[in-house]
C-alpha cells in the first residue's frame, strides 16, 4: 500500500505522524508522497482540507483517512490513542470507500476561466464594501443580492460555515449544493429570498458581478483577491472525494458527536 501523511504541525500531530510511519513500515506499507493510494490526515478538519487540496489533481485515485488531535474532527474517524488499531486494520482489512460530492467553481474574467474544486464551501465577499451581484439559477435571474457575501456549500460542508448562517445540514448522499446569504440587505432595489436554497446535482447557479468591485474568493481555506471577475458558476462536480472507512461511523453520528456532544461509540 502506498500512503502519505499530512499533519497539522503541532507537537502531538508530528509525533503521531512519526509513529504512524514506524508502524506502517513494520507492516510493509510504502511511503509515497507523490502518488499515494491512502492519505492520512493528522490534526483537525483544517488539516484534512490541506490534504485534499494538496492531492486534488489526483482526487479520483486517492482515499483519505482522518485522525483528529483536537476538539472537533468532523472528517476524522480515529482518535489519537487509536493509531495502532488503525494501522492494524489498514494491514488486515479492506476498507469501505465512501464518496462525497464536491463543488465545482468556474471563475470567469476578461482574460481567462479558472476552475476549482471545493470540499467544504466556496465563499464570495466584497473587500471594500458590500457585495453586489445578480444570482442566476439555471441561466435565469433568481435574485439581486447586496450584502456581506454568499456561501456555496457541499453536503459535507453544510455543517461548517453554512450551518452558522442558518443553513440546513444535508446528508452527503444527496448530491447537491446549498446557497446561503451573509447579511443580505433588502429594499426596493435589492430583494433576496432570505433563506438558504438547495440545488440538485443537475442544476447550477451563476453569481454575476454588477459593479466594479474587489472581491475575496475563498475555496475552503484558500483565499484569493480579484478585481476583474465577471461571473462565477457553481455546480456539483462530476468528481468526488473518497474516504476509506475501516469501521462504521455514520454521518448522523458525526453530527451528533460534533454538535450535541454525545459519544456513544
Amino acid at each position: 500500500m502506498n500512503y502519505a501523511v499530512i499533519d497539522r504541525g503541532d507537537d502531538l500531530s508530528k509525533s503521531l505522524a512519526e509513529k504512524f510511519h514506524k508502524l506502517a513500515g513494520e507492516r510493509g506499507f510504502t511511503r509515497n508522497d507523490e502518488s499515494p493510494e491512502i492519505v492520512i490526515s493528522i490534526g483537525g478538519d483544517g488539516t484534512l482540507l490541506l490534504a485534499f487540496h494538496k492531492y486534488v489533481d489526483q482526487i479520483t485515485n486517492v482515499a483519505f483517512v482522518g485522525i483528529h488531535t483536537g476538539h472537533l474532527g468532523f472528517y476524522a474517524d480515529w482518535k489519537a490513542d487509536e493509531l495502532e488499531d488503525l494501522v492494524a486494520m489498514m494491514a488486515e482489512e479492506t476498507p469501505r470507500i465512501v464518496r462525497y460530492p464536491l463543488a465545482e467553481i468556474e471563475v470567469e474574467t476578461p482574460s481567462e476561466t479558472r476552475h476549482y474544486l471545493s470540499l467544504n464551501e466556496f465563499t464570495l465577499k466584497g473587500v471594500d464594501g458590500t457585495l453586489v451581484a445578480q444570482i442566476n439559477i439555471n441561466d435565469e435571474m433568481f435574485e439581486m443580492f447586496r450584502g456581506d457575501g454568499i456561501v456555496i456549500s457541499t453536503p459535507s460542508g453544510s455543517t461548517a460555515y453554512n450551518k452558522s448562517l442558518g443553513g440546513a445540514i444535508v446528508h452527503p448522499s444527496i448530491e447537491s449544493l446549498q446557497i446561503a446569504e451573509i447579511a443580505s440587505i433588502n429594499n426596493r432595489v435589492y430583494r433576496t429570498l432570505g433563506s438558504s436554497v438547495l440545488l440538485p446535482q443537475h442544476h447550477h447557479c451563476d453569481i454575476i458581478s454588477k459593479k466594479e468591485q474587489r472581491l475575496q474568493l475563498a475555496i475552503d481555506h484558500i483565499s484569493i483577491m480579484s478585481s476583474d471577475i465577471r461571473s462565477i458558476r457553481c455546480s456539483v462536480s462530476s468528481r468526488k472525494v473518497s474516504f476509506a472507512r475501516y469501521r462504521p461511523f455514520p454521518f448522523w453520528n458525526r453530527v451528533r458527536e460534533a454538535f450535541l456532544g454525545y459519544d456513544v461509540r
